[in-house]
């Protein structure tokens, strides 16, 4: 049994990694429907957490539905990180998380994010504290180093459990790297067998099939695996790589059908939370991955991305499900 704490996440928990204007309530709802076992909030600035900026604050709401639910925060200055902590710990997630791993250049010119590579002993001053002001677990997510001269994984690993972290998720890049190339998960792998680190070691980075998750599970030896990108437009891979894990089988592609479904469940959501504008606009980024490799469906997806009313959208969604009914899916 994986645990985070006193949180259990199963034998080998699939985790969704925290996306910034991806994983809100709607697509996290849509992702614990296919199994997902732990999820993670959008990263939230702790700056705008202590000054009560809205954009910060709504990004504190979850649902029981979602639980076990991790809040990510992210920041560089101390009081800052404190306070913020307080703050998160009275939202009650199960888990407390701290990127420093996003590569976002506003973000790590400010010594947030993948920035702090940079300063190893200020990441460890820095998660040190936040353990501290908090009676909740603290997780930390981060990359392999600021580039390929200054990865020092395996020692921020251990140090970073010395300061109390229960749980550790690594992507398999460096800053500079930023989404380019492939992840390298032999480093993630020498960390899961290093013997000093006894904590829960987890992958990202790649993963995007079934057969990927079960290879780099075996190979590696990791706790479990944070699935990202992948996931994004198609919440069904958590789903199929649980079935191959279990019985070494493929589940067939999602079909019209349940691509439609999860469209309109994940607008209707979208709109309960953000209300009509900004539901129906931040909504047009996952259409595309909805329908990705049906043909003709790029004039659909125009409408998708332009019209303004709920009421056309729901539309065009029951359209599409008419007019693709029956066609075969291959996930690309």
């Amino acid at each position: 049994m994986v645990k985070i704490g006193d949180v259990e996440l199963g034998e080998f928990p699939l985790l969704l990694a925290p996306m910034e204007d991806v994983s809100d309530p709607p697509f996290r709802a849509l992702c614990k429907k296919q199994g997902c076992d732990m999820m993670y909030s959008e990263f939230i600035s702790v700056e705008g957490l202590i000054r009560d900026a809205k954009k910060s604050v709504v990004k504190l709401d979850i649902f029981d539905y979602e639980r076990p639910i991790g809040i990510q925060i992210f920041g560089a200055e101390m009081d800052s990180m404190i306070q913020a902590t307080e703050i998160v710990t009275d939202a009650n997630p199960e888990v407390i998380d701290i990127n420093f791993g996003c590569p976002v250049k506003k973000v790590v010119c400010k010594m947030a994010g993948a920035g702090i590579l940079q300063d190893i002993p200020r990441m460890v001053e820095l998660t040190a504290a936040v353990v501290k002001a908090t009676n909740k677990p603290v997780t930390v997510k981060t990359r392999l180093g600021w580039n390929d001269e200054t990865i020092f994984i395996e020692e921020v690993a251990e140090r970073l459990q010395d300061v109390g972290i229960q749980a550790l998720s690594i992507h398999g890049r460096t800053r500079k790297q930023m989404y380019k190339g492939e992840a390298d998960w032999t480093k993630i792998g020498n960390i899961k067998k290093n013997p000093r680190v006894k904590i829960p070691i987890f992958g990202n980075g790649d993963i995007d099939s079934p057969q990927k998750a079960k290879l780099y599970r075996e190979k590696y030896g990791v706790d479990g695996i944070m699935i990202g990108r992948a996931a994004i437009g198609y919440p069904w891979i958590f789903r199929e790589v649980k079935h191959y894990f279990a019985t070494g089988e493929l589940l067939p592609p999602p079909t019209i059908e349940e691509r439609v479904a999860a469209a309109r469940e994940h607008l209707e959501k979208s709109l309960i939370w953000k209300g009509e504008k900004l539901g129906v606009l931040e909504m047009r980024r996952h259409y595309t991955n909805y329908f990705r490799g049906l043909r003709g469906i790029k004039e659909y997806r125009k409408k998708l991305v332009t019209l303004d009313d709920p009421a056309d959208l729901y539309g065009i969604l029951a359209e599409i499900e008419t007019v693709y009914s029956g066609v075969e899916f291959i996930h690309t």
